[in-house]
């Protein structure tokens, strides 16, 4: 019976999906229009969250895990309504992308970015992502979840528009994970000095 609930007691999974779903209602509120789509990815990172939040909060450096972003130049003082020019790699239907930034709290580890200009077709974009202190495999590790809405643009279903979107953020989580998990064990080989 592993995996089932038994008289009031919650496997992991279950526990794990409840806090997910509980994070999800309370920082990733889209209200979408009839004209709009909206979703919320969830990928977990075997990596402390500090160490996972020194790669998200680099509204300056997101090169650092986006594995398409080639370049980035930030105007301002990385700090609430700055913009960075992001340069996108070959390979999707964009050259460039100007974001703002919406929403940087070190406290609650949240980051959100709205797209304000740029050669695509992702009008309205905004994206909240958010941190969460998790354990995975008994060491501390990291939730991660990222949302976001957008208008879907003409000549495109709901469907198809969300697909291609969710499609960046699962490559981009992925590769945070990936990087985060690499960093971690860097960390941990490194020798202590006495």
């Amino acid at each position: 019976m592993v995996g089932e609930r038994i008289s009031g007691w919650w496997s992991e999974e279950e526990t794990n999906q409840a806090m997910a779903a509980e994070y999800v209602q309370r920082f990733h509120g889209h209200q979408p229009a009839a004209t709009q789509c909206s979703s919320a990815l969830i990928h977990r990172v075997e990596a402390p969250i500090q160490l996972v939040w020194s790669l998200v909060r680099s509204f300056d450096q997101p090169q650092k895990y986006k594995p398409f972003v080639s370049r980035c130049v930030v105007r301002g003082d990385l700090e609430i309504g700055s913009v960075r020019e992001v340069d996108v790699k070959s390979g999707l239907p964009a050259t460039t992308s100007t974001e703002r930034l919406e929403i940087l709290d070190d406290d609650e580890h949240i980051l959100s970015i709205k797209i304000v200009g740029g050669d695509h077709r992702l009008k309205n974009y905004s994206s909240i992502i958010t941190l969460h202190p998790d354990i995975i495999n008994g060491r501390p590790g990291t939730l991660v979840i990222e949302s976001f809405l957008v208008d879907v643009p003409e000549g495109n279903t709901k469907d198809e528009t969300c697909y291609f979107v969710e499609k960046v953020i699962k490559c981009n989580l992925k590769s945070l994970a990936e990087t985060s998990e690499r960093l971690a064990l860097q960390n941990h080989m490194l020798p202590v000095n006495c």
